[in-house]
């Protein structure tokens, strides 16, 4: 059975298709390989930020972005924030909408 990917909203979704077309198909590639594969594809694809909290490292000619997201019993993968990186250090504020979002959701699954 393969993983299944879904989003925080359809918000989260649209912003994420709406990447600059370079760092969309990375997304697409990686994704791909995330629901062959599993969520855990290694870096630099995929980095761990601890409690179930994960990035998706998006690099193209465009520019860099990150997508959070965190995964769940029965193969369920939820993309929860993405962004356009702009500095070498993830912004926090970046980091606490994706922290709020997911606890929201992990509530809301228990």
């Amino acid at each position: 059975m393969d993983y299944t990917i879904d989003y925080y909203s359809d918000a989260v979704q649209e912003q994420i298709l709406e990447l600059p077309d370079t760092l969309a198909a990375r997304y697409i590639v990686l994704t791909r390989r995330m629901i062959a594969l599993g969520p855990n594809i290694g870096e630099p694809h995929t980095k761990a930020f601890g409690n179930g909290l994960f990035e998706l490292r998006l690099k193209g000619a465009e520019g860099i972005a990150r997508v959070f997201f965190c995964t769940f019993v029965g193969k369920r993968i939820v993309m929860l924030h993405s962004f356009i990186k702009k500095s070498e250090r993830t912004p926090m504020r970046e980091l606490e909408v994706a922290v709020t979002r997911m606890k929201e959701i992990k509530r809301e699954n228990t």
